[in-house]
């Protein structure tokens, strides 16, 4: 025996040195990142190209990027306003000093970038901002365009609500700033300011947007942006701006995409013959109580509502220029199951994009057209997952009759549905014995139009118009004999049970924008000064009409909790 010890002490001992050994093999990177004045840079960033290893720098510029494997490998440092500086190193098992002198990048600081009404240069931007193009999206399955810029922006934090199709994510810009209020950050679409209040059916009004249209982001993060927006912008603004006509023939882009999603770990629960031997080895109950409820069968319940979700999304584009109409037309479709079985989404997009220019240039014309329409089936997910976690893994799914819907559920007689108190339902006929279903359509429309006077080119007359409209419906169905809502209802009168749920809903929404403002902007040289300045007048009005419809049981019964004295409820806000 003392032998036997002493061998797998031994072979403990060399495991370790083999762990430890194998630890001490990778080699670390560090150094600063300065500027053109060896100053140093905080918050810049340093990466490994073709990988995700990187760091960013300290307040003193100094970074420190640790395991990395014995190799060859291109360093390069990022700083927003400077050129990236790229260097080759070679990777030990010790650590390797890698400094970097960044110098400013004179192109970066003259490209535009759109901050509410109009453009400015990089250079000339004060506050903070941060903008993201289409070449460095996030790439892989994309639903919906938040998706883009996960993890792309610093101080915006992009949190996925759940694994649900076209859930969408919870979007903060620099933290919430509210109890009891919304901490949505603003988003505007093509210069048109979107509704936070959302769109009855859609989980998420962002999921109506397709990813594949969109050139790209730019996170307004400070205070300054509620100057153009008001207290509106008062948890950060995002501006989204999609892809245009371009000059020349035209060009046709198609991409198909198809991606498989799976249950990444299941929740640990007992195996049935694991509960089966707890319950035969602990239940003491002279009439063997708790034995008496096991049954034969070997169900893995969480097996049972999860899938392999197989998604795909398709997208054709055409844009080219016709005689002097710059075009981009485009169609798009997305088809994704959930890994939650019963939910899926199926959208179908459409846009077109037309920039042309007039009188040599100085009259810009921008229209814009968007078209979706988005069918869903939800589930109770909650319920559901959290039923196939409680649920009897000793019973089986179906339980060889029609009661119940054929579904296997904890029976107790001496209560009128016949069902256990308090107890899990089973959770294959809670997915597939409730049908909620939603369409919705959504249509932006806006043209925005640039004149640059002829006798004085600094100055802009500007005039933006556009309708966000947006209809939601839906219903829910549970039939009669489903568990989950059996006995639901006991009239006061008759004392009659009724069971089943038959329900719709149904909203628009309407969103009016029209703004004019007069915009000029001038560099004097011979005082090396700049001079912007705006005024102007913007209107924009919301509008949701919310129908209200009777409610029935599932036999057809009218449910008398469902009686309501107008057909449909108006709320209108405008904002000037």
């Amino acid at each position: 025996m003392r032998k036997n010890y002493s061998k797998k002490y031994l072979l403990l001992c060399a495991f370790l040195m083999m762990s430890v050994m194998a630890f001490a093999q990778k080699g670390s990177i560090k150094g600063k990142v300065l500027d053109e004045s060896n100053q140093p840079l905080p918050g810049a960033a340093v990466s490994i190209d073709g990988s995700t290893i990187g760091a960013s720098t300290d307040a003193n510029g100094n970074y420190t990027i640790n395991g990395v494997n014995p190799g060859n490998y291109t360093l390069t440092a990022r700083f927003i306003g400077y050129a990236s500086g790229k260097q080759t190193i070679t990777v030990g098992s010790s650590v390797i000093t890698v400094d970097f002198s960044l110098k400013p990048d004179s192109k970066n600081l003259n490209e535009v970038v759109v901050i509410g009404y109009g453009t400015v240069k990089s250079k000339d931007i004060t506050g903070s901002i941060a903008t993201v193009t289409s070449k460095d999206f996030n790439q892989g399955a994309v639903t919906t365009p938040e998706q883009l810029i996960q993890g792309k922006v610093a101080g915006v934090s992009i949190i996925s609500n759940s694994g649900a199709p076209g859930a969408g994510s919870t979007i903060r810009i620099r933290g919430g700033a509210s109890i009891n209020g919304s901490n949505d950050p603003l988003i505007v679409i093509d210069g048109v300011p979107i509704s936070n209040g959302g769109i009855a059916g859609a989980a998420n009004p962002l999921s109506l947007i397709n990813p594949a249209d969109i050139e790209s982001f730019t996170v307004l993060k400070d205070a300054s942006s509620a100057a153009i927006y008001g207290n509106r912008a008062s948890n950060g603004v995002i501006l989204i701006t999609t892809k245009k006509g371009q000059s020349g023939k035209p060009v046709i882009n198609f991409t198909a995409q198809v991606s498989a999603g799976t249950l990444p770990k299941e929740a640990p629960v007992l195996s049935a013959a694991q509960f089966r031997a707890y319950v035969n080895a602990n239940d003491t109950t002279s009439a063997g109580k708790y034995k008496s409820l096991l049954g034969n069968a070997s169900t893995d319940w969480q097996k049972q509502i999860y899938q392999t979700a197989i998604s795909n999304d398709d997208n054709l584009s055409i844009a080219g220029t016709t005689g002097k109409l710059p075009y981009r037309v485009s169609l798009g479709y997305t088809d994704q199951n959930g890994i939650l079985k019963t939910t899926s989404l199926n959208r179908y997009t459409a846009a077109v994009n037309l920039s042309p220019s007039f009188f040599k240039d100085h009259l810009k014309v921008n229209f814009n057209f968007k078209g979706t329409q988005v069918k869903q089936r939800f589930a109770n997910e909650g319920g559901v997952i959290s039923d196939a976690v409680d649920f009897n893994p000793t019973l089986p799914v179906y339980s060889g009759n029609s009661k119940y819907g054929g579904y296997t559920e904890l029976l107790d007689p001496s209560t009128v549905s016949g069902l256990k108190a308090l107890a899990p339902t089973n959770p294959v006929g809670l997915l597939y014995e409730n049908n909620n279903t939603s369409t919705v359509t959504r249509a932006i429309t806006s043209l925005a139009l640039d004149y640059k006077f002829h006798f004085f080119p600094d100055l802009h007359a500007n005039i933006n118009a556009s309708y966000d409209g947006s209809t939601g419906k839906g219903s829910d169905y549970i039939p009669v004999y489903a568990a989950s809502n059996l006995d639901s209802y006991k009239d006061p009168v008759s004392g009659k049970y009724y069971s089943g749920n038959q329900s719709q809903y149904k909203q628009t929404n309407g969103n009016k924008l029209f703004e004019g403002f007069f915009s000029y902007s001038h560099d004097f040289k011979d005082i090396k000064s700049h001079v912007d300045a705006q005024v102007g007048y913007s209107f924009q009005d919301f509008k949701t009409t919310s129908f209200n419809f009777l409610s029935y049981f599932g036999d057809g019964t009218l449910n008398p909790n469902s009686a309501f004295n107008y057909p449909y409820d108006i709320q209108e806000n405008q904002l000037t």
